[in-house]
């Protein structure tokens, strides 16, 4: 058995919106998991491996990449990029969601290799942790012929997600609500593409369209990266209960549009942040950073919102057993702080600024991925490590 203790925590991020700071200043963990969370005089005496004092810093769950266009192993053709995916570990992200592994060369479009691919990226990536993290691979795009059988075949040998419906040839909702309905009875989590054409190949998606296809998920509603008008922005938060993710590579305006939206319509619940990346717009390694500080520093959101929409809310979407600080759940957590120079004092108040927060420490299982973040800038206070 295998424990950890992280105290002297100064802000803890539960990464639930519903209450999104926990009144603690430690957390213990036992073989990867959160064993529990509370004060520091309430677990001394505990007999741990590993102590890690946060000397202060802000504690949060491990960030979530909502959309991540993955294809095998730690390589984007798209970019000709190697260790992109270790780099945003760097950013604080400790799970990656595909959102189709379109972007590789040749990809298969008929029926059967679209679903080889789709069950070997996620077999693949179950085995593979670029820099540590966890990535959902295999998210299937959607190609004419594919039957129920083959969406059973697939969640069967461990596909979890449909890749942004308008990727492949699947386009009219009416081609694609059957194969939706199919994908949900599996247990599979549905992400549709939203706005204008991204790729050659992809096509223009309103907000009728997406209502008529009832995905899970309304992906990059701020643009990936030419956003829809904000009138069927408002519709999708207020005519549907979808998730609304928002990611770094769309227009920055509608990113703000949304977010006040979601607020007004009590909806900041359903938001989730991702990237888009790779893509036209690069590799962007502290995206999800990027993001939450826009959001704080430009709405109405509070900066522990905006880290519960990139970690809580993604998990609860993808229902997978991370992403909250909580007994229980896997122990992925990120250790930051107000980065030097910052008018911010910790890592709120940085956030809030409009700053991106210095990333001091990484842990996946409870295990040290990163030590020092070589993208953010350096902490104001630094975490110690004690065994």
């Amino acid at each position: 058995m295998t424990t950890v203790l992280l105290k002297n925590i100064g802000t803890l991020i539960s990464g639930d919106i519903t209450g999104p700071v926990i009144p603690a200043d430690a957390v213990l963990i036992e073989n990867g998991v959160i064993k529990q969370v509370g004060m520091a005089d309430d677990l001394a005496g505990t007999p741990v491996d590993t102590t890690i004092d946060c000397a202060g810093s802000t504690v949060t769950p491990g960030l979530f990449d909502s959309h991540c266009h993955v294809v095998l192993g730690d390589y984007t053709p798209r970019q000709q990029q190697v260790g992109f995916l270790e780099s945003e570990v760097h950013g604080g992200i400790t799970t990656f969601i595909s959102a189709g592994e379109v972007h590789l060369a040749g990809r298969p479009k008929d029926p059967a290799g679209t679903k080889a691919l789709a069950i070997l990226a996620a077999k693949s990536f179950n085995a593979f942790r670029p820099g540590g993290a966890k990535v959902v691979g295999g998210a299937v795009i959607l190609e004419k012929g594919l039957t129920r059988a083959d969406f059973e075949e697939m969640a069967h040998e461990g596909v979890r997600t449909v890749g942004e419906i308008g990727l492949g040839s699947v386009k009219e909702p009416e081609d694609a609500a059957p194969m939706v309905k199919w994908a949900k009875a599996c247990g599979m989590t549905v992400m549709m593409h939203t706005g204008g054409t991204s790729i050659p190949g992809s096509s223009t998606v309103t907000a009728d369209m997406v209502i008529q296809t009832d995905p899970d998920i309304v992906s990059h509603i701020n643009g990936g990266p030419t956003a829809i008008a904000v009138d069927e922005v408002r519709r999708l938060i207020t005519d549907t209960d979808y998730a609304i993710e928002i990611v770094h590579c769309g227009n920055p305006k509608v990113t703000i549009d949304a977010a006040e939206l979601c607020v007004e319509h009590d909806a900041i619940d359903r938001i989730i942040i991702g990237n888009d990346a790779p893509s036209g717009t690069g590799v962007v390694p502290l995206g999800i950073l990027r993001v939450v500080a826009h959001l704080a520093s430009c709405s109405a959101i509070t900066g522990a919102q905006a880290l519960c929409m990139a970690s809580g809310n993604t998990a609860r979407v993808h229902r997978l057993p991370r992403g909250i600080i909580a007994a229980g759940k896997e122990a992925d957590l990120v250790i930051m702080d107000s980065p030097m120079g910052s008018v911010g004092d910790d890592a709120l108040s940085a956030i809030e600024a409009g700053d991106v927060p210095a990333v001091s420490m990484v842990l996946v299982d409870g295990a040290v991925v990163v030590a020092k973040s070589r993208n953010t800038p350096p902490p104001v206070r630094k975490p110690q490590v004690n065994r």
